[in-house]
């Protein structure tokens, strides 16, 4: 689980991987992986490490799409977008959990539960339509399925 954003342990973090190879994704991943997003104030902290432009700090992070810049809702819900899927009918899909959770491709809900993402492949084509739940991966999703797999992810355990 991430933990909250501090500003002097993402320093830290970014520091150990300042001499590794292309430095600026390593530093990225790992905060990323660290705090579940890359607050924004470190953009000028990486900046002045590596000894680059801001501009190219946050020209990274707005390039990639598996980058956020605020917190992640407590689940993230990656909705493959490719076409094997789109022929099976994750546009519906997407559509439907989007009324549901009350938020749109690349937000999270208002109660902070489901980050809902676009991904264009997921690598399982063959069982589509696919998402990915936390990390876990679910093929030939129907829409209750979806629900049932988001509500058993927020039962306790």
């Amino acid at each position: 689980m991430p933990s909250s954003w501090d500003a002097d342990r993402a320093a830290g973090v970014a520091r150990a991987r300042a001499a590794e190879p292309g430095a600026l994704l390593p530093i990225l991943h790992a905060l990323q992986q660290e705090f579940g997003y890359i607050d924004p104030e470190a953009v000028g902290m990486i900046a002045d490490l590596l000894n680059i432009s801001r501009a190219e700090v946050f020209g990274t992070i707005s390039f990639y799409h598996d980058f956020r810049d605020a917190p992640p809702g407590r689940h993230v819900l990656k909705m493959c977008r490719a076409e094997a899927c789109q022929a099976m009918g994750a546009d519906a899909l997407i559509a439907g959990a989007e009324e549901w959770l009350g938020a749109r491709l690349g937000e999270t809900s208002a109660d902070r539960r489901v980050t809902l993402d676009a991904v264009y492949c997921l690598g399982n084509c063959a069982l589509s339509p696919a998402v990915m739940l936390d990390g876990e991966l679910h093929g030939r999703v129907t829409a209750a399925r979806l629900r049932r797999l988001i509500e058993r992810a927020e039962a306790p355990a």
